[in-house]
């Protein structure tokens, strides 16, 4: 007999959609989708996925239709949810930046706009319509705010908006269209959430839990990896003041005398300089290799 999901998992389809599941599977959940419906397995007998829109998430985990799902800040703000639902964790796992998404008013690149007021009474286009009216509201901005179904960028070259607010990690894109940010309307990054119902349920939330643990692990093991070397004894010093870690590394006698085998954890950002210094200072058979966790 097969056993009935504990939880019931919504994770958003579109822009977020591969690195989600992405991140899942470094996780240790395989989630496979069907070309013909948004209802994927997934390697765990506890778990229903749904693969919905991240603007319906909120609705969907509030009525507890689902009752963990991963959505926006931007969209539980647009649709007045945010303290409707319990908020677990951030989940910063941006493509390019790894930092929060932006919401920014951006303004065509020859315009004479260069500050938000220099906007009063003129039209914006954007998908967050709820939250560009607050912002201007709260700038004392009267400005007429539209929504865009897509391309919103285009609505400026069209002539169909004086400015956007859009979303963007970098702002390339942005530029590239001939764009320029006046202002950061607000920041975004996909959180983990869930109701109170589920969470005042001992075994949904004990599967809340497990998983938001192992996506935090995963979504860590992304900025770093593992190196492992043989040093000799007498240099073990000066390696190991070279060596950042998480704790202190891991130093082992080899079966060679004088020589020890050290392994740690370090920034992936600074590995390409740290492993020429530590050939420098002795160090042999250097291996880097990443994580899938660090917990």
């Amino acid at each position: 007999m097969s056993q009935s999901p504990i939880i019931k998992l919504g994770i958003p389809k579109g822009s977020l959609e591969e690195t989600t599941i992405s991140l899942f599977e470094r996780a240790g959940w395989k989630i496979r989708r069907h070309s013909r419906n948004y209802f994927p397995d997934i390697n765990d007998p506890e778990v229903a996925v749904s693969i919905c829109r991240v603007q319906e998430i909120g609705s969907y985990v509030l009525d507890g239709i689902m009752d963990v799902g991963i959505t926006g800040h931007d969209w539980l703000v647009e649709r007045g949810l945010y303290d409707k639902v319990k908020v677990i964790s951030k989940l910063i796992y941006a493509k390019v930046s790894m930092q929060p998404s932006r919401w920014v008013l951006a303004v065509a690149g020859n315009s004479p706009y260069q500050k938000p007021e220099d906007l009063r009474g003129k039209r914006i286009a954007t998908e967050l319509v709820e939250m560009t009216k607050g912002y201007f509201a709260k700038n004392n901005i009267d400005c007429e705010v539209f929504y865009s179904w897509g391309a919103t960028e285009a609505k400026i070259v069209e002539g169909l908006a004086d400015g956007i607010v859009e979303v963007t990690e970098t702002g390339s894109t942005i530029k590239a269209q001939g764009l320029r940010i006046i202002d950061c309307v607000m920041e975004s990054s996909p959180l983990l959430i869930t109701n109170a119902k589920a969470w005042e349920n001992p075994e949904k939330r004990r599967k809340i839990e497990q998983i938001d643990l192992l996506l935090q692990g995963a979504l860590k093991a992304q900025s770093l990896v593992a190196i492992k070397m043989n040093a000799p004894a007498d240099h073990l010093e000066q390696i190991l003041e070279m060596l950042p870690a998480l704790n202190s590394p891991t130093v082992s006698p080899l079966k060679v005398a004088n020589w020890l085998s050290v392994e740690t954890v370090v920034d992936v950002n600074l590995v390409r300089d740290l492993i020429p210094k530590l050939c420098q200072a002795g160090a042999e058979g250097i291996i880097e290799y990443s994580l899938n966790k660090v917990i």
